[in-house]
């Protein structure tokens, strides 16, 4: 079974006016500094909202989504220019690979597996400790997940 968002990402692409934009490679740009911006925080601070519960629901087929979405939902309260271009990027990345979704293979044996690791104080911006985890069923990724904590 494939599972797949397709018509849903087609739909937010065409929402935002970014189905003509060139494709990138990568969702997010390595070694962002998006915690640091000290740029004009957004009028409408709801289009940034509503694209982050869209880019949120996404995650659910697209793993590999879940990042770059964690990093933008960090500024969910006063989003800035730069988050938003940020965001945009992320949708010039699903521009480039609209059909990705999650693969469960027929003779899967149905047992979940899940791993984690986390290293203490690890992020260079901010200090804090990273913790990521992914969940398999059988041989098929379908969950993962990084986020900062305080390290308390």
């Amino acid at each position: 079974m494939f599972l797949c968002q397709r018509k849903y990402t087609l739909e937010i692409l065409d929402e935002c006016r970014l189905l003509e934009a060139k494709p990138f490679d990568f969702p997010i740009k390595e070694n962002h500094k998006l915690v640091m911006t000290i740029g004009q925080i957004l009028n409408d601070t709801t289009r940034y909202r509503r694209l982050e519960g869209k880019l949120i629901y996404l995650t659910i087929t697209w793993p590999e989504l879940t990042y770059a979405v964690l990093i933008l939902s960090q500024f969910i309260q006063a989003p800035k220019i730069e988050h938003m271009e940020a965001a945009r990027r992320v949708l010039c990345y699903l521009k480039g690979s609209v059909g990705e979704g999650i693969f469960l293979k027929a003779n899967n044996n149905l047992q979940l597996f899940g791993f984690c690791d986390s290293d203490w104080g690890a992020c260079p911006l901010s200090r804090r400790s990273l913790t990521g985890y992914f969940v398999t069923l059988g041989f098929s990724y379908i969950l993962e997940n990084k986020e900062a904590s305080n390290g308390v």
